[in-house]
């Protein structure tokens, strides 16, 4: 088992007839992960692009999609991790978030990634 820190990346394609739904969700999910010893370091929807905002590598990059929200949270390490995982499976406000959430969520799909910081070992 590793000791450096686990971050994650939840990358949600929303529905955005759905937002008061999402943000509901997400307030859920930060008390969460930071009832069972992670750091949540928030959900981030879209926004416009300020005024004049161009490109840094002209016709390599684009503007992406509008529909597309990412949390981010990490813990100390990966035992931490894996005892939110088995603690959140027996939390009644889990339990409740995916009751409600489990046949209706207010995504359309998610992807997570597990991210290392540039320059640290492993």
């Amino acid at each position: 088992m590793s000791g450096a820190p686990v971050t994650c990346e939840v990358r949600y394609r929303i529905d955005p007839d759905r937002l008061a739904d999402f943000k509901l969700y997400a307030e859920t999910w930060v008390r969460l992960i930071e009832r069972h010893g992670g750091t949540h370091h928030g959900y981030y929807l879209p926004r416009e692009a300020p005024r004049g905002a161009g490109m840094s590598f002209e016709g390599l990059g684009r503007e992406g999609d509008g529909d597309i929200a990412i949390a981010l949270f990490s813990f100390p390490d990966d035992q931490t991790y894996l005892g939110y995982r088995d603690a959140v499976a027996k939390d009644p406000d889990a339990m409740a978030a995916n009751a409600r959430y489990g046949e209706n969520p207010p995504f359309r799909s998610y992807e997570r990634v597990f991210l290392q910081r540039l320059g640290e070992d492993r």
